[in-house]
Formats: C-alpha cells, structure tokens, sequence
C-alpha cells in the first residue's frame, strides 16, 4: 500500500486568470508545489490532475507524467474536490496501484514548504481519518463576525459573553495547503469522516492565492 499525491489544476481559475502557468516570482505558480512534492514523494504517485492541456505541458516540462485530462464535467465552478479526489483515485487503481492514503496539495499555496508535508503525515499516522493544515484565524466568529437575523439586524455569529479579543476561544482557519485522507473514506464516499485534526501552520506559510491581491503579497514575500 502506498499514497497518492493530487495536485489539482484546473485551467478556469477566476480571481486570478490561467494562476496555475502565470510565472509568480520568475516561475509559474503550480511548480512550487510539483517541486516540493518531487522532492518527498516518487513521481509515479504525484497525480496532476488537470483539464488544461498548457498546465499539463508545464507539469510534464518539469518531469512529470500527467496521463489524462481531467474531464470538463470535473472541471466547472461547482465541482467539489471530492469528485476531483475520486475520479484521481479511481485512475491509479486502475493502473493496479494500491491506494491507503491521499495527500492533497493545492498549486495555491506557493510558500508552503517541505517541512509541512512531512509533518501532517506523520500526524496522519496516529490512526486518524483526516489531517487538515490550518492557521489560527484573525476574523473570530466570537469577536469578530456577525450575522444578519431575520429581523435584518446584526447578531455575533457565535455567542459569547468575551470582553476581549484574547480571551476567546482559538477559532482555526483552513489554510488549503495539505490534506492528508483516508483513501478508504473517498471510496466510501464518506469524506466528512470523525477522526479529524489540524496541523497549524504560521500565516505567512498559509497564505492562499484567490485574488490578485493574495498573489500581490506571495510575490513580495517570495521575492524578498
């Protein structure tokens, strides 16, 4: 039994058009993820899986096989990762791999790093369903946020009767940068399994590209 490695990249990206081949800091966003998982994993257990054919040749100029496209009804706006996990799963398993573990990296977590990987999976060895990479949140549902009742009126997303800031309950934020599944939990279709943990991570590894904004301040920090 072995993992497989998913990285997903689909070519309609909104906030930032075509992210995954855009050159970030002198080389496009996805390799620093193909280039850290290279460096910890075998190459025929990294799955990209893609619907474009321009990431699928910037993945393969790096030398990775990348063996299908992903099909464009596993490519739209409202398709779930689950769905995306699946289908890659099902593919390896048909290729007579045998699949215990899927670790899930996402192209839009440049500044993650190699360390990370390595320590949520030895978290994930404890005999647990699901490992998922956080950063402590600054927007705290109990300080922070409200919500709009049926009245039209602002109310605190969570009750709570805290004075200050500090003296909230440590709220965590999904960071997107490493997941490590149960594969047995997929096939199952059961993904919101019970066994779940975090691995924190510092905000500055955290940081996710969505927006323009997001890439504005990850090509800084790179740069520097």
């Amino acid at each position: 039994m072995e993992p497989l490695v998913v990285i997903p990249a689909r070519g309609g990206s909104k906030g930032v058009p075509r992210k995954n081949v855009k050159k970030l800091a002198g080389k496009p966003l996805i390799n620093y993820t193909t280039e850290i998982a290279r460096e910890i994993f075998d190459d025929e257990i990294i799955c990209v899986s893609t619907d474009d054919r321009e990431i699928k040749k910037v993945a393969e100029q790096q030398g990775l096989k990348v063996p299908f496209l992903r099909p464009k009804h596993l490519a739209s706006d409202t398709t779930g990762m689950r769905e995306v996990l699946q289908h890659a799963l099902e593919y390896y398993e048909k290729e007579r791999f045998q699949i215990d573990t899927v670790i899930l990296l996402q192209p839009t977590s440049p500044l993650r790093r190699i360390k990370h990987v390595k320590e949520a999976i030895e978290l994930y060895k404890q005999g647990l369903d699901r490992v998922v990479s956080v950063k402590e949140t600054s927007a705290n549902p109990y300080y922070l946020l409200y919500e709009e009742n049926e009245q039209g009126y602002l109310e605190k997303c969570k009750k709570g009767n805290f004075k200050r800031r500090q003296d909230c309950p440590k709220v965590w934020e999904v960071n997107g940068a490493v997941y490590v599944i149960n594969a047995e939990s997929l096939r199952r279709d059961d993904y919101k399994n019970k066994k779940v943990v975090k691995y924190e991570m510092d905000e500055l590894s955290s940081i996710d590209i969505d927006t323009k904004l997001d890439w504005a301040i990850a090509e800084k920090l790179l740069k520097d």
